[in-house]
């Protein structure tokens, strides 16, 4: 699968916490079982995977792009860890993702996951931890490359992961 190596600006990080704030929208919309437990428990929303990795440094190019939003688990039932939804990131600038023809730009993968023991008030501090540990497949994945807060909006743009990044 071919790369982009064009950079990733805050701009395109906007662009994808809108789609991904979309995404949740129509989510709790059709599955509003899902939405009674977890529409208001959102505490954090991330670019990961190669596509954080490229923000860094640049160098690793992107194939699609991942974004993560992040829930403290609902005591009834964590949230559907199989949930993922494709969408197109709408823009040309990185090319196209072999196979999605239909799309003007990259594939967006949206994808959630809840977690236990999270402190709202540090998503940075709960992530870290949560790659830290590597508990999960998840985890140890998304702990291999990066990841990049897009929200809460106070810190857009933090570097969760690798840790030494200030």
């Amino acid at each position: 699968m071919s790369r982009s190596y064009e950079p990733i600006t805050k701009a395109d990080l906007r662009l994808l916490a809108e789609l991904a704030r979309n995404d949740r929208e129509d989510l709790f919309k059709r599955k509003p079982n899902t939405g009674r437990l977890y529409s208001d428990r959102l505490f954090a929303v991330a670019l990961c995977q190669g596509g954080a990795l490229h923000y860094l440094n640049g160098k690793n190019g992107v194939k699609d792009l991942d974004v993560w939003s992040f829930y403290t688990e609902h005591p009834e039932r964590p949230f559907p860890y199989r949930r993922r939804a494709e969408v197109d990131l709408g823009i040309p600038k990185f090319g196209k993702t072999e196979g999605y023809g239909h799309f003007v730009g990259r594939k967006v993968d949206l994808i959630g996951r809840s977690m236990q023991n999270v402190e709202p008030n540090d998503p940075v501090g709960t992530l870290r931890r949560y790659l830290r540990n590597g508990h999960t497949e998840s985890a140890r994945r998304l702990a291999e490359k990066a990841v990049i807060l897009l929200g809460p909006a106070h810190l857009f743009g933090a570097v969760v992961w690798p840790e030494e990044n200030p």
